[in-house]
């Protein structure tokens, strides 16, 4: 496809700054970029790469300057350079069609229009599967769960009984949604299952990565709530109620009964105990592991996990600890020199 800098830049509402008429033929990374793609500029890190690329155009955020070639400016780059990466190489991904003769359909099972059951696909009695939602090969529903419109389930997914999937819900290869909460009693040494009857609910318009497992509660329902995204190799444990929009990173665990609230961000490898709550738009940090609840837009970095910048004072003091440790051995010895001598006297 092969589109002006003027056009793309009104597709996607931003201004031009430079040669409006030049043509752009494709899309790619800063680095990668030939003569006739367009590429972005988000991270002021790669300030460095823009004299560098060989792109014919970028895509800015706010005020950044680039002089060295025609740029569009937009509000957010991230953004706007998805857009044009849908326009100039849209995915034409194959999906399959109708009920494969390999798929096995339980009694009373609902389906709904444009429906796609893959090959050797398990849904059993009494699950409903929405319009246009596609389950890829080798996907486990059980009994009476409930999947909406417009899902993309992946091959392997499990579903286990009685869990519910919102609309435009997309889960990965691997996933396992609705296995039993971790929940045993010790009894003289010996480990006792507690039985985990409960639901998990998946609310419209989430995504999960692959290899995420996603506990029933013991009663009532593990949540995860509108809009949010869980990255690859994600642990939620039972009855544990995720809100809104919250972002949730590689390799995170989620103790049971913990609660997040909306815009909540997990970086990789946090780990939270369980019955704490994390307020709305609070950021946890990388490796952190968090044994409290934390009020509402609150950074936390570290083990045990504190407000971000009390982390960065106490880490600037432990970096420090070797210099610490030659100086009290310096006045050590200065002091037993000192001692001597008045013994001495």
């Amino acid at each position: 496809m092969r589109k002006t800098l003027k056009e793309i830049a009104g597709l996607i509402g931003g201004e031009v700054v430079g040669d409006a008429s030049v043509v752009i033929t494709g899309v790619s990374g800063i680095k990668e970029a030939r003569e006739g793609d367009i590429t972005f500029l988000a991270n002021d890190k790669y300030l460095p790469l823009v004299d560098k690329t060989h792109a014919s155009a970028i895509i800015v955020s706010g005020n950044v300057k680039v002089s060295s070639r025609p740029m569009i400016r937009t509000e957010n780059a991230s953004l706007a350079f998805a857009k044009v990466v849908n326009l100039m190489e849209p995915q034409e991904t194959k999906r399959p069609r109708g009920i494969h003769p390999s798929a096995l359909l339980g009694k009373s099972v609902k389906v709904g229009k444009n429906t796609a059951i893959s090959a050797y696909c398990v849904v059993e009695d009494g699950v409903c599967v929405g319009d246009n939602t596609v389950l890829y090969p080798g996907c486990f529903i059980g009994h009476d769960s409930k999947i909406g419109q417009d899902c993309l389930i992946y091959a392997n997914v499990s579903i286990r009984e009685r869990s519910v999937i919102g609309n435009r819900v997309i889960i990965h290869s691997g996933t396992v949604i609705g296995s039993d909460g971790f929940g045993f009693i010790s009894i003289s040494g010996e480990h006792h299952k507690i039985p985990q009857v409960g639901t998990v609910e998946i609310c419209d318009d989430v995504e999960i990565g692959s290899n995420v497992s996603i506990d029933r509660a013991r009663f009532d329902k593990t949540v995860i709530g509108k809009g949010t995204k869980i990255d690859n190799l994600v642990q939620i444990a039972h009855n544990v109620v995720i809100g809104e929009n919250c972002l949730i990173v590689a390799q995170a665990g989620v103790s049971g009964s913990t609660s997040l609230g909306n815009n909540v961000t997990l970086a990789g490898q946090v780990g939270l105990v369980g019955h704490i709550h994390i307020g709305d738009g609070s950021v946890i940090a990388a490796q952190s592991g968090v044994t409290k609840s934390t009020p509402p837009n609150t950074v936390m970095f570290g083990y045990p996990a504190k407000p971000h910048e009390i982390a960065k004072k106490i880490n600037a003091c432990v970096h420090n600890l070797p210099r610490l440790y030659k100086t009290v051995e310096e006045l050590k010895s200065r002091l037993a020199s000192l001692q001597k001598k008045i013994e001495g006297k």
